[in-house]
């Protein structure tokens, strides 16, 4: 046990120094009485906090767009940085919140990415870029990459049958804005819509009892 040489008080644990008048102690230290209870908190919950956190500061910036204007003149370099730097953090919080199943990341991140798209073409004044260009090519590149990745990774067919096929589904959008006329140049839809009809073909020919196991065991059919 240690003892002050001022106060003469002796002190259990391992203090260096006299928690009554800050001496120096002198002696062997003793084990503190008291157990040592370590801070507690609930990383899921720090976790949520954070995703919450950023999900508001991210609708936030995307809604304060509106509010600056929309069209060439308005929408400048710092706003373009401004929201590429919010549709980044967007995708990236998705892709780590869904990091667990890929194919459900890539729903998720298809239909983001392609909002974000068509939202910035609309602040830019719409010169049709993002039906044009930007959704089919992601699109596109979703299917061919979720078909890629199944095949390399070898995953479980209920865990990524559902969601390959509403990538493909969604790989059939571009399609309907060339029925109506929404575009302005029609061969990146078509080159996505073909891509997407052959995957869906494929998918039902190698899958399709798989997919209607799967769909009938989530809707309770």
């Amino acid at each position: 046990m240690r003892r002050c040489t001022e106060c003469a008080a002796d002190i259990e644990g391992t203090w260096t120094r006299c928690p009554l008048c800050d001496a120096t102690v002198v002696g062997e230290s003793a084990r503190s009485p008291f157990p040592a209870v370590p801070l507690t908190f609930s990383r899921r919950r720090v976790l949520r906090i954070l995703f919450l956190s950023s999900l508001a500061v991210i609708v936030a910036s995307f809604a304060a767009q509106l509010l600056l204007g929309r069209g060439p003149a308005e929408f400048g370099a710092l706003r373009s940085v401004w929201l590429g730097v919010s549709a980044m953090w967007l995708v990236a919080l998705t892709a780590i919140r869904k990091r667990h199943n890929v194919a459900k990341n890539t729903v998720y991140i298809v239909v983001l990415v392609g909002v974000v798209c068509v939202y910035w073409d609309y602040l830019t004044g719409w010169y049709g870029w993002s039906m044009n260009y930007a959704v089919p090519i992601v699109c596109a590149s979703s299917v061919v990459a979720l078909l890629i990745t199944v095949r390399v990774l070898r995953m479980e067919v209920g865990e990524h049958i559902v969601y390959s096929g509403l990538t493909i589904l969604l790989g059939l959008v571009p399609i309907g804005s060339l029925i109506f006329g929404w575009v302005t140049n029609p061969v990146p839809s078509a080159i996505c819509g073909g891509i997407s009809v052959v995957a869906l073909v494929l998918l039902q020919i190698a899958r399709g009892a798989e997919v209607r196991h799967e769909l009938a065991k989530r809707l309770h059919l």
